[in-house]
């Protein structure tokens, strides 16, 4: 192939690779689309990339740029061919330094992989995306990902403080820094966090860091219903607690795990929160048993409390188990992450509810309970086989998202829009916001290249 020879010739034959095992693997993500690229390039470098990007801008070849291809809406799938740019390669932690609190990172580093290099020192990375041990910070950042504890300490975009950027055309970004504050023009960096590989290719990033909390706490409760367990998220905030996360499940999420785990492992009940505490040793202890006592007076079935490392993360690995659950029922699981205002949960779970009825799928609603950003999963038999179930399942996620869009929800919180949600990414914007977006993109890629085919053209 004339391209892979040229790309060799350009970087070397250990960067790039045609072998159909490769094309394939670099071909889709973790939904459903699936488009090989013409050839597949390994870049070990920033100084590679460029070099790429001014081939591929001359010649107008699409490139997508790639992470761990742990996305859930096919924001990698490689729709227009040409190369695939993987950034896995680019994994290491160039620094971590515990006085100015920063972390400099390559894009292929993977989310789990730093947090526990920081922890070693103390130090604490928030961001944690369910699929931390396999997703990259690159990913992350293209994403802007957050996870269970985004409810106290925000989400990836909080802990960006510079960031190194191949543009289309092959000029090197380099924006921000490592200090914590940094008011010098434009917020590009908000710009390049959630761009979604359309305006760029992130190949260093300059992390914030945290103290590491040095105590930790857990509180489970069961109730008998969704509405009370949604009650009881109002009533945590409402005596001025501030978890550093707060998740919730429905009763066919439980029922997965339970089947999944073991009966004995799930809960009892239709309605599940997760809640938990960090900071110091003394506060933390009083106020997870102030907690409990809160809850007990909301009246649930069933409740644990943890305190220490070992002991909470028992308590969570029934949380992290859902996704899997949900797999293991056979059914394809259709993950929404809608967010709504958080006072609107037990409507969506009631309007998930009426879905299950009006069209006979099980829905599955579990996730970020102190947000809004529920994972509404809609489980179906023969999606991919029978044409008749794939139109019956989008009729019914359009119902789903003009009704979250009513309530002023946004159609996706932390997976972004890529493939998956481009036909509702009209309904989900205005005119003028669609205008700007693909005025920036034209911009900084006049040529279209970087991840055609997308959300914004």
């Amino acid at each position: 192939m004339l391209l892979a020879r040229q790309l060799e010739k350009l970087l070397s034959k250990s960067r790039v690779s045609i072998e159909p095992a490769t094309l394939a693997q670099h071909a889709t993500d973790k939904w459903f689309a699936s488009h090989p690229p013409e050839v597949v390039v390994f870049a070990e470098s920033t100084a590679e990339v460029s070099k790429l990007l001014k081939f591929a801008y001359r010649r107008q070849i699409p490139v997508t740029p790639r992470g761990a291809g742990y996305g859930y809406v096919g924001g990698c799938v490689p729709l227009r061919g040409g190369i695939a740019l993987s950034l896995a390669r680019m994994n290491r932690i160039k620094e971590i330094h515990f006085a100015d609190s920063v972390a400099v990172v390559e894009p292929g580093v993977i989310t789990a992989t730093l947090q526990d290099a920081v922890r070693k020192k103390r130090l604490f990375y928030p961001p944690d995306p369910a699929s931390r041990k396999d997703c990259s910070l690159g990913g992350n950042i293209a994403t802007n990902a957050g996870g269970p504890r985004c409810l106290k300490y925000g989400v990836t975009r909080q802990y960006v403080l510079g960031l190194e950027v191949v543009l289309a055309n092959g000029d090197i970004l380099r924006t921000g820094g490592r200090t914590h504050k940094n008011k010098t023009g434009f917020d590009l960096i908000g710009m390049f966090v959630g761009s979604e590989g359309l305006l760029g290719v992130v190949t260093e990033a300059t992390l914030r860091l945290l103290p590491l909390p040095p105590a930790r706490a857990t509180l489970s409760a069961s109730f008998r219903t969704f509405r009370q367990a949604a009650k009881a998220v109002q009533e945590i905030f409402a005596a001025g607690f501030l978890p550093s996360a707060l998740e919730i499940a429905d009763s066919f999420t439980l029922a997965a795990a339970g089947e999944y785990l073991g009966t004995h492992l799930a809960p009892k009940g239709s309605a599940h929160l997760l809640v938990d505490l960090d900071g110091q040793p003394e506060s933390v202890t009083s106020e997870v048993h102030a907690l409990a006592r809160l809850l007990e007076k909301l009246k649930p079935i069933g409740a644990r409390t943890a305190l220490g490392e070992a002991d909470c993360e028992e308590l969570w690995n029934l949380r992290r188990a859902f996704s899997q659950s949900l797999k293991a029922t056979g059914l394809t699981k259709l993950n929404e992450d809608i967010v709504v205002p958080r006072s609107k949960l037990t409507d969506l779970a009631a309007f998930a509810e009426k879905l299950r009825k009006k069209y006979g799928y099980p829905i599955a609603c579990f996730g970020h309970a102190g947000d809004g950003n529920i994972h509404v999963n809609i489980m179906a038999a023969n999606y991919h086989a029978d044409p008749a179930v794939y139109k019956k399942v989008g009729l019914a996620l359009d119902e789903l998202f003009q009704q979250v869009l009513a309530w002023g929800g946004v159609v996706t919180g932390e997976h972004g829009i890529g493939i998956a949600k481009q036909r509702w990414w009209p309904d989900a914007t205005t005119k003028v916001s669609r205008a700007v977006h693909a005025s920036l993109k034209h911009a900084l890629d006049p040529h279209g290249i970087l991840n055609p085919g997308k959300f914004v053209k």
